[in-house]
């Protein structure tokens, strides 16, 4: 009786053992942690608001889009509007950034010492017609003309009997600014077809027998609309780089100070080999590290 109790013990505790054994170490394929494999980034979390320059725009969003699918729980939406409405917007603090072509010091009514700058990249903006035009250089002076008024046809600059139609943008317009600072040296336009988005402006000229406007590069494809030469320099990237071609400005992302959590997150995401050596040369736009100079809010090159 004593062995047969004995062993039914002895049996117990072997089978115990296998018990205990089987339940532990239950390991994720992930790792000793149980953590899934290939998860995404998680990134910063949370969700922002950008507004502003329509320039910009194209390659914020793809950037974005980018960001987002790579990191769960973030959420990025992006707007245009103009870069005045960017910068009113980041200073009233009803976006988190506010993209612009201008600098924060040129837009009046704006307290620039209360914005944080951050030049994610360089724009082109060039004379854009339509292509039927086939005028394909005009000098500084029948840019000036042109614009002002004082040419309205273009058989007077070399071009077929057609009436020059001008599509602009409005005061809120950051490319607008740019295009009159360095373009028009300083000459308000005449009066013409007003348009907010450049994507508007693209299809106007590209429907208007003789239109004429100005579009970032990146909206630029030589079939829609066609850029024009300036004093025989053309409207490329290599010639912005060394400011042969004078028309063109920094992309800025402005934040209401110092950017935290996401919007510091998505900023420095901007700034990283993948979207500046890919993104931003793909799409048209000029990485801020290929300038070979530097402009200030006054316009002065060095």
């Amino acid at each position: 009786m004593f062995l047969m109790k004995k062993a039914f013990i002895f049996l117990l505790a072997i089978l115990t053992t296998f018990a205990v054994t089987g339940c532990g170490g239950n390991e994720a394929p992930g790792g000793a942690e149980g953590t899934a494999p290939n998860q995404p980034e998680q990134g910063a979390g949370g969700s922002i608001l950008i507004s502003g320059s329509t320039a910009l725009q194209p390659l914020v969003e793809q950037a974005a889009d980018v960001y987002m699918s790579s990191h769960a729980g973030s959420t990025i939406q992006v707007q245009g509007g103009g870069s005045g409405t960017g910068l009113s917007q980041v200073a009233e603090g009803t976006v988190q950034i506010g993209n612009s072509d201008i600098f924060a010091e040129e837009k009046e009514g704006i307290d620039a010492s209360q914005l944080v700058d951050h030049k994610v990249a360089v724009v082109g903006i060039a004379a854009a017609v339509n292509p039927n035009v086939v005028v394909d250089n005009l000098t500084s002076q029948q840019l000036i003309d042109i614009f002002t008024g004082k040419i309205t046809n273009w058989k007077d600059v070399g071009g077929d009997d057609v009436k020059v139609t001008l599509v602009n943008r409005p005061k809120s317009s950051g490319t607008r600014a740019t295009f009159i600072q360095f373009g028009l040296k300083g000459q308000e336009e005449a009066e013409g077809v007003t348009q907010d988005s450049s994507g508007t402006v693209r299809k106007i000229i590209n429907e208007t027998p003789g239109a004429i406007g100005y579009l970032a590069f990146s909206y630029i494809d030589g079939k829609t609309v066609k850029g024009i030469s300036l004093d025989g320099e053309a409207p490329t990237a290599e010639n912005v780089t060394n400011n042969k071609y004078p028309i063109w400005a920094y992309e800025h992302m402005y934040t209401k100070g110092e950017p935290t959590g996401l919007t510091k997150d998505f900023i420095d995401f901007m700034m990283t080999e993948e979207i500046q050596q890919g993104t931003v040369s793909q799409l048209g736009y000029i990485p801020v590290t290929s300038m070979k100079v530097q402009r200030d809010a006054a316009g002065n090159v060095k």
